[in-house]
């Protein structure tokens, strides 16, 4: 978070005030708890060595022992439980501060919605005498409630930190994590009930062990996504090291892929998908010869032919790859264009796939934005105006629009991509680069 604006980091300042006040009156006595700081005192210990090893070992965070005591405690007592578990976390560098002090404030917030709206719909009388199902409709509200409040916390400083927009984000943090922490309050409730039983907190612990086993299963697919990741950074490099001309070019059109996908409404599963389209969308320069990529001045007939192999060799080094979907698709067809004079293929209008007309303007937009060893960088509203030019025959119009819409309110900021010479060399048109080719 060294990079967040100045207002998000206002937003967490705010938040983590609002956070403060909340955990006063400080804790008091719970005629239904006989020893409310002993308790408040256990779960804070239980969460802080949950979120350690959730961190270290697993993966996630440690929510049934906090939903458990917004079950069990009033409001500032059971927000107190998340305190520690979120400040004593590891490193001491200020962007790791900041997240410590943001995480703890969310979640301050958070469990105290929960306790109190359990505790206004007499969740905690439930609790005590367990009346299934009716302790279930208390603990579902807070729990819808606590996921609620995490939900709209994150899209406020992802609005301000990074421009995404507020209602969209919120649905999607609030979608991906509704059955998880479903899962965590269901485990936190019998936690709460069996605390309250005969048999005491002893018992309670006993609700942690088969949430390790499941936490264990999470890992597995959290390891899997950053194998993913390290597959995809591999390649771009591999790319980067090859063709210098593009170098952070791959990231970049992922970046403008996203801000198209988003503007036109789709979920974020196929955002992510068509970011990593963007990303390799190239990859298939791996294939062809590294003197046509750094080739000065035209290329012939033949080695242009070569140079447009280069989609399917993406496409064919990508195959193996299962989690990219339809980003494979985008990768093979992202030359493509509307009036069908693109290649591979010369497929036109609506057989161009979705993701790959995406990718197509994304790239473009790029190539023109950035500078490159024979031409100098054009400016965004340019680029644009070109791109509406050719929209109709080359681009989607529709992909040009929604680029055009998320542009005027994010802005863009591209990098210089490759060193500039002492000497310009002569241009090379964009299909001899391998590119979707804008031509005035």
């Amino acid at each position: 978070m060294e990079a967040v604006p100045a207002r998000a980091r206002v937003y967490v300042a705010g938040v983590t005030v609002c956070a403060c006040a909340l955990l006063l009156p400080l804790p008091l006595p719970v005629p239904s708890v006989r020893s409310p700081g002993w308790a408040v005192a256990l779960l804070a210990a239980l969460y802080a060595a949950g979120e350690q090893l959730a961190r270290r070992r697993l993966a996630g965070t440690f929510y049934p022992v906090l939903l458990a005591g917004a079950f069990l405690l009033p409001p500032p007592a059971a927000a107190l439980v998340a305190v520690p578990g979120a400040l004593l976390s590891h490193g001491v560098r200020r962007s790791v501060q900041l997240r410590r002090v943001w995480r703890a404030a969310q979640l301050v917030v958070a469990v105290w919605a929960a306790a109190r709206v359990h505790g206004a719909l007499g969740g905690r009388d439930a609790v005590v005498t367990p009346d299934f199902p009716y302790v279930l409709g208390p603990a579902g509200a807070a729990v819808l409630v606590f996921c609620l409040v995490l939900a709209v916390l994150d899209a406020g400083v992802l609005a301000l930190a990074d421009h995404a927009p507020v209602a969209r984000t919120c649905r999607g943090v609030f979608a991906r994590s509704l059955a998880p922490v479903a899962v965590h309050g269901l485990a936190g409730l019998m936690m709460a009930v069996l605390w309250r039983s005969p048999y005491g907190p002893v018992a309670a612990l006993l609700v942690l062990l088969p949430m390790y086993v499941s936490w264990w299963v999470f890992a597995q697919y959290h390891r899997e996504r950053a194998a993913h990741r390290a597959t995809i950074r591999a390649l771009v490099q591999a790319v980067d090291i090859k063709d210098g001309y593009t170098r952070g070019h791959s990231e970049r059109v992922g970046r403008a892929s996203m801000m198209i996908a988003r503007e036109l409404g789709l979920d974020d599963e196929r955002v992510e998908v068509l970011r990593l389209a963007g990303i390799l969308h190239d990859v298939g320069k791996l294939g062809v010869p590294t003197r046509l990529l750094r080739k000065d001045g035209p290329l012939t007939p033949e080695e242009r032919r070569v140079i447009e192999l280069h989609p399917e060799y993406g496409h064919e080094i990508t195959r193996g790859i299962s989690f990219l979907g339809e980003a494979r698709a985008a990768i093979l067809h992202h030359h493509e264009r509307l009036d069908g004079s693109g290649y591979p293929y010369g497929l036109s209008g609506a057989q161009i796939p979705e993701c790959a007309r995406v990718v197509a303007v994304a790239d473009a937009f790029d190539a023109m934005t950035s500078t490159r060893s024979y031409r100098r960088a054009r400016p965004v509203a340019t680029a644009l105006e070109e791109l509406r030019r050719c929209a109709g025959a080359q681009f989607d119009p529709d992909m040009v629009e929604a680029l055009t819409r998320a542009l005027a309110r994010e802005g863009w900021h591209p990098a210089v991509t490759a060193e500039e010479p002492a000497v310009p060399r002569p241009r090379r048109d964009a299909a001899s680069h391998g590119r979707p080719g804008v031509r005035p």
